[in-house]
């Protein structure tokens, strides 16, 4: 592993524009799809959440898988990069295959259309987010600079967000119809196609890590994972959030058209969601730096669960109030992605130093995992309280909705995500790794 405390700020720019990639696959599906297979597709809720959830599903299982092939990968351009250009690519061409199927006038053989792809697409990414994840802890030892190398993958992601997030229901709306979703899906494949390359060209001057791949199994190696504890109630933390996150993307479209009857709100509400985020999270590197990662990480779930808390009031006091909550939501989400991001690495570097034994892949393949678990039951469990609320779905969209569905759609919004924050900081006040704990690991390795 890298001695390096600094690294030059072309290496952190470059590593950091890998999230161009991640931020549209992540962003998109959960905003788009959902409502692509009601709206547009015709399948019913309840269906339609498990086509959303399945290939994620898959991932849980695939994410260690990849994270122990890329341990072991041996190559002159470092264990992880081959894979960001191999896997980038794939998940680029299955990406824009999701929304490209025919009018089969089958909803069964359109459902199966996007549920091949998705897979495909999910798998793609598997071997992409892994490795790339896992290149922090390889790529310089210092307990700061990994919240710094945080910062611009947090600020390139929150403005990928952005971009795709606003301009994606912009691109479907203009185009309009089949066509408009089809449209769509190029453009982002083209987008994430971007962030493949930037990253692997951006980081061909990086350190490379020397530390050994772990030895055993995979079964082996995942049981000393699972047994890190802190870094278990990190990544419970980080599941919770990614599942309230993940139910909040998916309700975007839906509060705009169904409750803020908008549908160019859904493009403000991503505005007002990243804008913050794009603009503060330098600002929350710092207060790490204060007050440490781990309190940061607290006092940014609170912002975000306080922004979800103000959206229930969007029904009845309108588009101001929940654009404004929606900014909250963005100023905290800034935080709860730099935080844990930049934890993360501390506690495989810690692992690998004590030991010799590089789990980094593993590690981050179970994060990873995990994280995408969160990110697919948040639009499942906005589609299940969609059913129970008597959501209608259609071919064309534009139909009203009874009345249970608007309080299903404001809920699921607003509600579920705080309470769901709320409860992960259970786990993150026993996480207690800090600057001098991590400091220590590498200073008793030297000292052997």
């Amino acid at each position: 592993m890298s001695s390096t405390t600094s690294l030059p700020r072309r290496v952190r720019i470059g590593y950091g524009s890998g999230s161009v990639a991640t931020g549209a696959f992540g962003t998109v599906p959960g905003l788009m799809l959902l409502p692509y297979l009601t709206d547009s597709l015709g399948i019913a809720a309840i269906w339609a959440g498990v086509i959303v959830f399945l290939p994620k599903a898959w991932d849980v299982v695939l994410n260690p898988v990849a994270g122990r092939i890329s341990d072991r990968t041996t190559d002159p351009r470092g264990p992880r990069r081959p894979w960001l250009l191999r896997a980038g690519i794939g998940l680029a061409v299955a990406f824009a295959l999701i929304f490209a199927g025919p009018d089969a006038g089958s909803r069964v053989a359109q459902a199966a259309w996007v549920l091949v792809f998705f897979l495909a697409a999910a798998t793609a990414y598997a071997f992409f987010q892994v490795p790339y994840v896992a290149m922090p802890a390889e790529l310089t030892a210092s307990y700061d600079e990994r919240t710094r190398l945080m910062t611009w993958r947090v600020a390139i992601l929150a403005f990928t967000i952005m971009l795709a997030g606003a301009t994606a229901p912009v691109i479907r709306n203009q185009v309009g119809g089949r066509d408009g979703y089809r449209a769509m899906g190029v453009v982002m494949a083209v987008v994430i196609l971007v962030g493949v390359v930037a990253v692997y060209r951006g980081t061909r001057d990086a350190p490379v890590g020397t530390v050994e791949p772990g030895t055993g199994s995979l079964r082996e190696q995942l049981r000393i994972v699972a047994g890190a504890q802190d870094f278990r109630w990190l990544l419970t933390t980080y599941v919770l959030q990614a599942l309230a996150t993940g139910a909040m993307l998916a309700g975007v479209d839906y509060l705009a058209t169904d409750v803020l009857e908008s549908e160019a709100a859904s493009t403000i509400l991503f505005v007002c969601f990243v804008g913050p985020a794009l603009l503060l999270t330098p600002v929350w590197a710092r207060v790490g730096e204060r007050v440490g990662k781990k309190r940061g990480y607290q006092v940014a779930s609170l912002v975000l669960a306080a922004g979800a808390t103000l959206a229930v009031l969007s029904a009845v006091a309108g588009s101001a109030v929940a654009f404004v909550a929606t900014a909250l939501v963005g100023v905290g989400y800034a935080g709860c992605q730099v935080f844990p991001l930049a934890m993360l690495p501390d506690a495989a570097a810690v692992d690998a130093r004590r030991t010799g034994s590089n789990r980094a892949g593993v590690y981050t393949g179970v994060w990873t995992a995990g994280e995408t678990l969160g990110l697919a039951l948040g639009p499942g469990v906005y589609a299940v309280v969609l059913a129970l609320g008597g959501y209608v779905s259609s071919t064309s969209g534009g139909v009203d909705q009874p009345g249970s569905a608007v309080v299903a759609i404001v809920l699921g919004f607003s509600l579920l995500p705080a309470a769901l924050t709320l409860l992960s900081l259970r786990w993150l006040r026993r996480y207690s790794l800090d600057a001098q704990t991590v400091d220590s690991a590498f200073e008793d390795t030297a000292r052997g």
